[in-house]
C-alpha cells in the first residue's frame, strides 16, 4: 500500500515536470514564432518609413476655384480624411459594433484573441481595429484558407497592430482604417462611401446613415444598402443596439431612429460623371507632361492616379455648370430643326456629296472605331467586320432627352451620331489668364473629341478683329477711318496669289463710304480685303502669332475672311488681350498643386507679353462693340434666335464678333466684358454635314445664343462679380473712338445680315 502511493506520488509529480518542460517549450516557441515572424522569416513584414508612410492608392481630387471637388484621378476611389472631420456618432457606432475595448487595448484584445483561437477554422472570430487596419495595409481583407497560413497571417496581423498603436493615436487608427475600408460600388475610405451613398461629406452623415455604413463593414456585399435594404436595415439597427449597450444613444433615440427607413442619394462615381468632363481629361493629358517634368524629391515620378495630389484648378464651379447648361438649352432646340432640315435627305446628314464620298466618310468612322479595333486585334477579316456593322444590335444611344435603349445597326448608330451639332465653349478672365468655364463636347461619354483645345476649325470672320487691329497699329487708323465700300479686286501675282481675287459681301450689297467700326459691326468682306491689301497678310500673321495662336496659318489675302483653322482656345485668348489693354496672358487651368499632406510642390507662374498699345486695344474694344450695338451680334440686346426666344436681353457694353465659315459649317460667336472673355463654337463634326440654310447655320443663330444664355445665369449670380461696366478708356486717348455717324450707319434692322465669308479667288 504504501508502495503503490510511492509510485503515484513519483508519478504524479513527474507528469507535474513534463507539463511545465512542455509549457515552457511551448512558451519559447511561441515567442520564438513571434520574433521569426517579426524578422520576416515567415514573409517580408513592413518596415519602419512603411508604417509611417502606408502604401495605399490615394484618389487625387481636381478641385475648382471656389473650393469644389469636380473630379478626381484614381485607380481606387479613396480621399482620405481626418479624424477631426469624422462625426462623433460615427466613431461612436464605429468601436461599438466593430472593437468595445478599442481604448483600453495596445493593439490586440485578450477576450477577442481567445475568440479568435478557439474559432479559428471558421471564420476566426474578432479582430481588433487595429488589427483590422495591419490587415488591409499590408495583407488584403481576406484570409488565407490554408490554416497554417492563416495563423502565420495572424499572427503578422498581431504583431503590426502591436507597432500600429505605438506609431499612430488612437484618433489617427480610427482615421485611418476609415479610409481604407471598401464599401463596394467603388466606394474606397469613409469619404467616397458618404458622397456615393449618401451625396454628403463624412461631417454631415446623420447618425442613422452612420450606423448604415459602420454595419456594412462586416460584409460589404451582404449588406450593401443599394441592394438589400432589408438586409441593411437590420444591420443598421443592430449597430444601434450596439451604441445604446455602451451607452452611445438613448434607448429613446435608438427607438426613433430604427423605425426609419434607409433613405439613400445613391449615385456611382466615374470619370463621366459630374461637371467639367472635357476639361477633366484635357487637364489628365496635361499632368502627364507635368509629372515627367516634375519629379519627387527622391527622383521617382508623381502617379496622379495613386498619389493623392490636390490639383487646384481655375475653373469656376458655378460658371461651368452655368456654361453646360446654356449648351444644353440651346443645342437641344438647335438639334431639333437640325433633324427637321435633314428629314428625307439623300445622303443626309452630308450636303452635296456623291454616294461615293458619303461611303468613304461611314467607311472611315468605322475603322477608327472601338468595335473594329477589338475585332481586327482578334484576326477578323475586314468582310468580316465590315458585315458586322449591319447586324442589328441592342445599344444605348445620346439624346438630348436622356440616354435611349434601342435596337439599331452598327452602321447606322454611325450616321445618326453625324447628325449630332457638337460645340466648343471657354471662358477666361482676361487679366489673369484664368480658364473659367471649359466644354468641349456635348456629352463626354459619346463624344470624346475635344472641340475647345484639341479641334480646330475655320474662324470665318471672327478673324476679322486682327485684320483692322494690325491696321490700326501699323497704319495709324482709327475706327472712325472712312473706306469705301464697292467692288474690288486684287489682282494676281499680288501678295503671292496665282489669280485675281474679288471677294463679294454676303448680302450682295455695297455701302459706300463707311467707317471701319460699320464695316466690322456689318462683317463687310470688302473692307476687310481692302484693310488686307493695305498692311499685307505677313503683318497679320505676325499679329495673329503675338496674340498666342500657335497654328499654322498661310500668309495669304483669303485669311482676311477667315480662311483660317485656330481652336476656341487660342481664339478666346487672343482676343481676351485686347480686353486686358494689350497685354497677352496665356491660358491657365492649375494655380496650384498640393502632395497628399498638403505640401505646396507647384504654383503656376502667368505667362505675359505686350502686343499692342492701351490705345490700339481699346479702338479694337470699340470696333467690337459696335458689332452688338447693331451688327451682325445685335440679338445680344434683345435675345432670341429667330425661332427661339431667349431673355437674356444684355445691355451693358459687349465687345463681341460673329463668324460663319462657307456653307454654313462653322458658327462663332465671341464676346467679351471688361473681365470676362468667352467664345463658342458649334458645327457638326464632319464639315460636309451642316446646315443647308443660312437662317440656322450662321454663327448669330448657333453659337451666340450659348453665349448669350452664359452670361445672362452668371449676370443674375450675382457672387460671379461679372462686370457690367464699360471697358475703361486710356488717359489721353490719341485714337479717335466716337464716331458720331456711326450708329446711324450701323444696320439696326431686324434681319440680320450674315457673315458667311466668300473665299473663293
Amino acid at each position: 500500500m504504501a508502495t503503490a502511493k510511492k509510485n503515484n506520488k513519483e508519478n504524479f509529480s513527474d507528469y507535474i515536470r513534463k507539463f511545465w518542460i512542455l509549457f515552457t517549450y511551448g512558451i519559447i516557441a511561441v515567442v520564438a514564432f513571434f520574433f521569426l515572424a517579426s524578422w520576416g522569416f515567415f514573409g517580408e513584414m513592413p518596415s519602419f518609413d512603411e508604417l509611417e508612410n502606408p502604401n495605399s492608392n490615394i484618389a487625387s481630387e481636381i478641385i475648382s476655384s471656389d473650393g469644389k471637388t469636380i473630379g478626381k484621378f484614381a485607380i481606387q476611389n479613396r480621399i482620405p480624411v481626418k479624424f477631426k472631420d469624422l462625426p462623433e456618432d460615427l466613431v461612436n457606432a464605429l468601436v461599438s459594433t466593430e472593437d468595445e475595448r478599442f481604448y483600453e487595448h495596445s493593439g490586440i484584445d485578450p477576450r477577442g484573441t481567445m475568440r479568435a483561437v478557439l474559432k479559428l477554422g471558421s471564420n476566426g472570430g474578432a479582430s481588433t481595429i487595429s488589427q483590422q487596419l495591419a490587415k488591409n495595409l499590408f495583407h488584403g481583407s481576406d484570409g488565407s484558407r490554408n490554416i497554417v497560413v492563416r495563423i502565420v497571417q495572424k499572427v503578422k496581423e498581431w504583431i503590426i497592430a502591436v507597432r500600429l498603436e505605438r506609431q499612430y493615436t488612437k484618433q489617427e487608427i480610427i482615421a485611418m482604417y476609415l479610409n481604407q475600408v471598401d464599401f463596394v460600388n467603388n466606394a474606397i475610405g469613409i469619404s467616397s462611401a458618404s458622397k456615393i451613398y449618401f451625396n454628403k461629406k463624412p461631417k454631415d452623415l446623420a447618425t442613422e446613415e452612420s450606423a448604415v455604413l459602420v454595419g456594412m463593414l462586416t460584409n460589404p456585399s451582404r449588406f450593401n444598402p443599394n441592394r438589400f435594404k432589408e438586409r441593411a436595415t437590420n444591420r443598421r439597427n443592430i449597430v444601434l443596439g450596439q451604441m445604446v449597450r455602451n451607452k452611445h444613444l438613448s434607448e429613446e433615440k435608438f427607438e426613433e431612429l430604427k423605425a426609419k427607413p434607409i433613405k439613400l442619394d445613391f449615385k456611382l462615381e466615374n470619370h463621366n460623371d459630374g461637371i467639367a468632363t472635357y476639361f477633366r481629361e484635357y487637364l489628365r493629358d496635361y499632368l502627364k507632361k507635368w509629372t515627367k517634368e516634375n519629379p519627387k524629391p527622391d527622383g521617382t515620378t508623381y502617379d496622379i492616379h495613386k498619389d493623392g495630389l490636390k490639383i487646384f484648378t481655375t475653373i469656376d464651379s458655378k460658371m461651368q455648370k452655368y456654361a453646360e447648361e446654356a449648351v444644353a438649352q440651346h443645342l437641344k432646340n438647335l438639334q431639333a430643326k437640325f433633324f427637321e432640315e435633314a428629314k428625307g435627305k439623300k445622303n443626309a446628314p452630308f450636303v452635296n456629296l456623291t454616294d461615293e464620298e458619303t461611303n468613304g466618310i461611314i467607311k472611315r468612322a468605322m475603322k477608327n472605331s472601338e468595335r473594329w479595333r477589338i475585332m481586327k486585334g482578334d484576326d477578323k477579316t475586314e468582310e468580316e467586320i465590315l458585315k458586322s456593322f449591319d447586324v442589328k444590335t441592342k445599344m444605348k444611344i445620346f439624346t438630348w432627352n436622356g440616354e435611349r435603349d434601342t435596337v439599331m445597326t452598327p452602321k447606322d448608330s454611325i450616321i445618326y451620331y453625324k447628325h449630332f451639332l457638337q460645340t466648343g465653349f471657354m471662358a477666361m478672365e482676361p487679366q489673369t489668364g484664368y480658364v473659367k468655364a471649359w466644354v468641349g463636347g456635348i456629352d463626354q461619354k459619346y463624344f470624346q473629341y475635344d472641340h475647345v483645345g484639341q479641334g480646330a476649325r475655320q474662324v470665318g470672320s471672327t478673324f476679322k478683329p486682327f485684320v483692322y487691329a494690325t491696321a490700326i497699329d501699323q497704319l495709324g487708323m482709327s475706327p472712325c477711318d472712312s473706306i469705301i465700300d464697292g467692288p474690288f479686286t486684287m489682282p494676281k501675282g499680288k501678295w503671292g496669289i496665282t489669280q485675281s481675287w474679288s471677294p463679294r459681301n454676303s448680302d450682295g450689297k455695297y455701302r459706300g463710304l463707311i467707317n471701319l467700326k460699320t464695316a466690322l459691326a456689318n462683317s463687310v468682306n470688302t473692307i476687310s480685303a481692302k484693310l488686307m491689301d493695305r498692311v499685307g497678310p505677313e503683318a497679320v500673321v505676325n499679329m495673329v502669332h503675338r496674340l498666342g495662336v500657335s497654328s499654322e496659318i498661310p500668309a495669304r489675302p483669303a485669311i482676311a475672311l477667315g480662311a483660317v483653322e485656330i481652336t476656341v482656345e487660342e481664339m478666346v485668348a487672343a482676343l481676351s488681350t485686347f480686353a486686358n489693354e494689350g497685354q497677352y496672358v496665356k491660358p491657365q487651368i492649375i494655380t496650384r498643386i498640393e502632395d497628399k499632406n498638403g505640401v505646396v510642390i507647384f504654383e503656376s507662374m502667368p505667362e505675359t507679353k505686350d502686343v499692342v498699345n492701351k490705345e490700339v486695344a481699346y479702338a479694337v474694344i470699340k470696333l467690337m462693340a459696335g458689332v452688338t450695338e447693331g451688327g451682325t451680334g445685335q440679338r445680344v440686346r434683345r435675345g432670341g434666335a429667330g425661332f427661339m426666344t431667349y431673355n437674356y436681353n444684355l445691355q451693358n457694353e459687349i465687345a463681341g464678333k460673329t463668324g460663319t465659315s462657307q456653307n454654313n459649317s462653322d458658327g462663332w460667336f465671341m464676346g467679351m466684358v471688361p473681365n470676362l472673355a468667352a467664345g463658342v463654337w458649334v458645327g457638326n463634326e464632319d464639315r460636309s454635314a451642316h446646315f443647308r440654310r443660312t437662317y440656322y447655320g450662321q454663327g448669330a443663330t448657333m453659337a451666340l445664343p450659348i453665349w448669350g444664355i452664359f452670361m445672362d445665369k452668371c449676370y443674375k449670380d450675382k457672387s460671379l462679380n461679372v462686370s457690367q461696366e464699360r471697358f475703361p478708356k486710356p488717359a489721353d486717348m490719341s485714337i479717335k473712338v466716337d464716331c458720331w455717324r456711326a450708329k446711324k450707319e450701323i444696320d439696326t434692322t431686324e434681319t440680320l445680315v450674315p457673315d458667311i465669308d466668300e473665299l473663293q479667288f
